[in-house]
């Protein structure tokens, strides 16, 4: 087996010990006689794996019965849309923080459906940063209020979830169960679950039971949040493998325990930011105090010795390290699941690359 270090924003790399258990349980899941894949989401084989990643998620998120995990095909860019549909209606207006390229995504899809107040605004900002919480400007009696928790393009994260008056709810695709949250002060939360949670194609949404009530009875029932609560996901077929990918990789987190994942997670990210911070050679793109643990940015001198610095980490087995075609750069996206080993590799790769050619 040759796997190679994968600093891909999403889909993203997944626990190697994951990865070697649904391997393992591909062609007959705990010896039932089937895959996860074939198996029926009514019987009581997958009943189990779906009420365990529900119950291990919730754990880890201190989230009582007052709330409800849902599963939603469409990832976060679906939620971006489902949000306004279910909470904005008619004379209402929502708060939304523009901070980069996928809140932006978000606030446009609202300003579809309604009435939308930008009530911080950093999206263009050079280096790139998050609302200071004294520069959000919170709208009284607005419906709900939008912020992202982390934009992996400009790798600048959100320290502080803000108390908005109205209630809350995040885009955390990026940084879901990554650092320290307090979860209770959201009305609803979501990630696409590519980076932090498992498989492409879902969205994992942890919504408050009474929140969901208030939304739209007059949009489709696909589209309506209370179906999922309702019907616990199961009202049509669920993505059942991306389920179960997501129930392992959940228990894996248990098993090494948050405090230490969140440990690692910030000294994974400290080694390549001191070679960046040691360095006349590199440029981190976004402000220190804003700095992502999940993806790390920088530049080079020429745009020349970062296509050079692309090719050259691929050879040396480090996929995925260029960064969005819409700023250009270099980006180390280190998710849960990636190694320190591979974090080690690219710090070593990046002194001698400057060695080289600085």
């Amino acid at each position: 087996m040759s796997r190679v270090y994968n600093f891909s924003a999403g889909p993203a790399v997944l626990p190697l010990e994951v990865l070697q258990n649904a391997q393992a349980d591909l062609v007959d899941y705990k010896g039932c006689g089937m895959s996860v894949m074939e198996m029926s989401h009514r019987g009581k084989d997958y009943d189990a794996i779906h009420q365990e990643a529900i119950a291990t998620f919730k754990e880890l998120c201190g989230l009582g019965d007052d709330w409800s995990v849902c599963f939603i095909q469409g990832g976060a860019s679906m939620q971006f849309a489902m949000i306004p549909m279910n909470f904005l209606g008619a004379g209402q207006s929502a708060d939304y923080a523009n901070q980069g390229t996928w809140s932006n995504k978000a606030l446009k899809q609202a300003q579809m459906i309604g009435t939308v107040n930008v009530v911080a605004n950093c999206q263009k900002d050079i280096p790139t940063r998050m609302p200071a919480n004294d520069e959000f400007k919170w709208t009284a009696g607005a419906a709900y209020s939008h912020i992202c928790t982390n934009e992996t393009i400009s790798g600048a994260e959100l320290k502080v979830i803000p108390d908005s008056g109205s209630p809350l709810i995040g885009d955390m695709s990026s940084d879901i169960l990554s650092c320290e949250r307090d979860y209770s002060k959201f009305a609803m939360f979501y990630a696409g679950a590519q980076k932090n949670l498992g498989p492409s194609g879902m969205a994992v949404v942890a919504i408050r039971k009474e929140f969901a009530e208030k939304g739209s009875t007059t949009i489709p029932t696909m589209l309506q949040y209370r179906t999922y609560v309702d019907e616990n996901s199961l009202y049509n077929t669920p993505p059942t493998w991306g389920i179960y990918i997501f129930g392992e990789t959940m228990k894996w987190v248990k098993k090494m325990g948050k405090e230490n994942l969140f440990k690692l997670n910030a000294e994974k990210a400290k080694k390549i930011y001191d070679v960046i911070d040691g360095s006349g050679f590199y440029r981190g793109t976004a402000l220190k105090e804003y700095r992502s643990n999940m993806n790390v940015t920088w530049r080079l001198p020429t745009e020349e010795l970062e296509a050079q610095f692309i090719k050259e980490a691929a050879a040396a087995g480090m996929k995925s390290l260029k960064g969005h075609r819409s700023v250009g750069g270099i980006r180390a996206s280190i998710y849960n699941a990636f190694p320190m080993a591979g974090v080690d590799c690219l710090v070593d790769f990046m002194k001698e690359f400057e060695r080289k050619n600085g």
